[in-house]
């Protein structure tokens, strides 16, 4: 078709008698934004990676600029096709100019740019972005937001004509956001299209012009952005409808708080917190990058030493020098990364569910494999892990399997406070209620959970209370039955507006 900038038809993929893709169509035009939606293990990752060269289609064409293009990723790079990875992709040691011209310098064959060439080139990308970025600045010492930058920077230099981004916002402020939205509304103009891949649904409609939905395999809906709303998205990616509303909750019966905070500071960081956990609440701690939620999570996981103030479980002061000492006390914690920091992805399931509670398989220094799969059949079938057997390496599974593998590791250790950073993150909608619900689950069976999140909505989904962190200051707490995501929100991006 002629005027397509990118031209999928009639992919398939299968990997043995499992169907990925099938019969799976998309297009774009210059200047499109087109948002691919979809559940984990819609087939989204292997439809880019066909796009990328990276996997091989078993059929079906892709053409950009109206020419058929070779499975292969040099073939990719060469045609102008750039996709930017949740991890950027990066090379740490490198610098902004390095990083930039890297692409084009292996798609020319040109692999020893002159510097001065490199400088310059990468300024004029700079520039036409109009962003601010140091060419000879180490990428490793840039905040999340310019790292992107410099992502998004290499693939114009390499004449992208398609970007393809992956989960873009996960780590951004609000104002880095918006910061995106205008590079990509200023590229739209001068012809760049883009593949949009996220599961924030408000960033859907804000950026893109037209979406496509991937369910099972198969494209089951697509078409302009605004012939969408909140409700018949989710339902096309989903295949049902799921309530937008809070969870139930059941007041927890009185009891003594299980973690008390007074006057908690740690210079440069946050002051003078003061917080009560109590058995059968969830608690949400809300805040932006920066706000000092994360800190103040670590410490109270034994992850960081606070320089004053004092922490107290049930009644009894306690100092945590490490993370063991917190464990230890009946404390959980899962980090916002699960790629990085919360999970073994090479290794199976099996060890993944069990590491931190090896103790439980151990006899006479020996451990023992049949209990250790015994365990972890037990939790996969309690947490509703969607795998093939707990041999399977975690990198093999959804988002949202990954995080209930998490979940399932520190359940084993029966923690009495479990405190979750961002435990929705890069998870589907479908997902993200069912974890929703497990957590409410816990919280009824006695558990106190702490939930850290810039999601205002996920925060009143889940919570019996709610604190919004400012700067390291909790400056609000709210009823979560009480408060609505305008007075929320209003409270939380007072630190973007000071």
């Amino acid at each position: 078709m002629p005027g397509l900038t990118l031209e999928m038809r009639n992919i398939r993929k299968a990997y043995g008698p499992v169907r990925v893709l099938e019969d799976v169509g998309l297009s774009l035009v210059p200047g499109e934004v087109r948002c691919l939606a979809g559940e984990n293990g819609s087939g989204k990752s292997t439809l880019i990676k066909i796009l990328s060269g990276v996997v091989e289609a078993d059929a079906g064409e892709v053409r950009i600029g109206g020419k058929p293009l070779a499975s292969h990723p040099d073939a990719a790079i060469a045609a102008g096709l750039s996709v930017i990875y949740q991890d950027f992709s990066l090379f740490p040691n490198l610098t902004v100019s390095e990083n930039i011209t890297f692409l084009r310098s292996v798609a020319s064959g040109e692999r020893l740019f002159h510097p001065l060439a490199r400088r310059r080139l990468a300024g004029e990308i700079i520039r036409r972005m109009g962003v601010d970025l140091d060419p000879d600045q180490p990428v490793e010492f840039l905040p999340v937001a310019s790292k992107q930058l410099v992502a998004i920077a290499r693939a114009l230099a390499n004449d992208a004509r398609v970007i393809v981004m992956d989960e873009p916002t996960t780590a951004l402020t609000r104002s880095e956001v918006a910061s995106l939205v205008r590079i990509i509304r200023a590229l739209k103009q001068s012809g760049v299209a883009f593949i949009f891949v996220s599961h924030k649904m408000e960033e859907v409609f804000e950026i893109c012009d037209s979406v496509t939905v991937l369910r099972d395999g198969r494209v089951v809906a697509e078409g302009p952005a605004s012939e969408f709303d909140h409700d018949r998205l989710v339902e096309a990616m989903t295949g049902r409808n799921i309530e937008n509303q809070r969870l139930h909750r059941k007041p927890a019966p009185p009891a003594p708080a299980f973690l008390s905070v007074r006057n908690l500071g740690r210079r440069g960081e946050y002051a003078a917190i003061n917080l009560d956990l109590f058995p059968g609440e969830i608690v949400s701690i809300v805040g932006l990058l920066g706000s000092g939620r994360t800190e103040l999570a670590l410490t109270l996981a034994g992850g960081l030493t606070p320089d004053s103030g004092e922490i107290a479980i049930e009644g009894k002061p306690v100092h945590f020098t490490a993370i063991q000492d917190a464990m230890k006390a009946g404390i959980a914690y899962l980090p916002e990364d699960r790629l990085t920091e919360g999970l073994f992805l090479s290794q199976p399931i099996r060890e993944n569910i069990v590491v931190a509670s090896l103790n439980k398989d151990a006899k006479a220094g020996w451990l023992s494999r049949i209990g250790m799969t015994k365990r972890a059949r037990h939790a996969v079938q309690n947490l509703r892990i969607k795998a093939p057997r707990v041999e399977a390496p975690v990198a093999t599974l959804s988002g949202g399997n990954q995080q209930r593998v998490a979940l399932a590791r520190w359940m084993e250790r029966n923690p009495r406070l479990l405190i979750l950073n961002g435990p929705t993150v890069g998870v589907d909608v479908g997902s993200k209620r069912e974890i929703h619900e497990l957590l409410v689950g816990l919280s009824r069976a006695g558990m106190a959970v702490l939930v850290v999140t810039d999601d205002i909505g996920e925060a009143i989904t889940l919570s019996d209370r709610i604190a919004v962190m400012v700067r390291g200051s909790i400056t609000a707490t709210f009823e979560g039955e009480s408060v609505d995501e305008e007075t929320l929100s209003a409270e939380v991006i007072r630190e973007d507006v000071r």
